[in-house]
């Protein structure tokens, strides 16, 4: 009787370490500058606070910084596979493209990047969101919309959601952007923070 109650018990108690494990979600965020914290340290990003909140309001939930200041679409691309092994994620939140914007990249090949980063990641079970991405209104207004578009299209052909470009609203205050008018400061790393949040706790889930 003894040893039946002891094999229970461990039994139970093996149980309840699987599904501790199991109710664990990895979240990962491949990204280029705006998420690796251009100019700031990795204790200052907007990353680094989501991870502080969620450390005691959702501990289930662990979110892995895999951002490369200067990162493109192929870049991302040829990190990927080994991203995803790295960490063997449940989730992933791309945010690529911007830099392939600046540099005037074809559209058709950021468009493939993007299509085909989601579909290595959709392959191994992950489940994946798209930031949309935006160009300054400098580049012109046409080459801007076909760029925009090229984010709403992927999102739609390959069923991810499309999480709106968080740094629209962050770049109307100057007070939010570096003095090279591109990356966001310090301070804005919490707003960013606010403005993701429920979308990639939608996609942890």
């Amino acid at each position: 009787m003894k040893n039946f109650l002891l094999k229970t018990c461990l039994f139970l108690s093996l149980l309840l370490v699987i599904r501790s494990v199991s109710a664990n979600v990895s979240l990962v965020v491949l990204g280029d500058s705006l998420s690796a914290g251009y100019g700031l340290s990795q204790e200052q990003t907007w990353v680094a606070e989501l991870d502080r909140r969620w450390d005691s309001s959702h501990p289930d939930i662990n979110i892995i910084n895999a951002s490369i200041s200067g990162e493109t679409t192929r870049g991302g691309l040829n990190r990927l596979e080994g991203v995803l092994e790295r960490h063997q994620p449940d989730a992933l939140f791309i945010e690529l493209g911007g830099n392939d914007g600046l540099r005037g990249f074809d559209l058709n090949t950021v468009r493939s990047n993007l299509k085909q980063m989601i579909d290595k990641a959709k392959k191994q079970g992950v489940k994946v969101a798209l930031s949309q991405v935006m160009v300054p209104p400098n580049y012109g207004q046409r080459f801007a919309e076909q760029f925009r578009q090229v984010f709403k299209e992927v999102a739609e052909e390959e069923g991810v959601k499309l999480v709106p470009f968080f740094m629209e609203q962050i770049a109307t205050n100057p007070d939010n952007v570096q003095n090279d008018g591109i990356h966001p400061t310090a301070e804005a790393q919490p707003k960013i923070a606010d403005f993701l949040e429920p979308y990639l706790l939608e996609l942890a889930k």
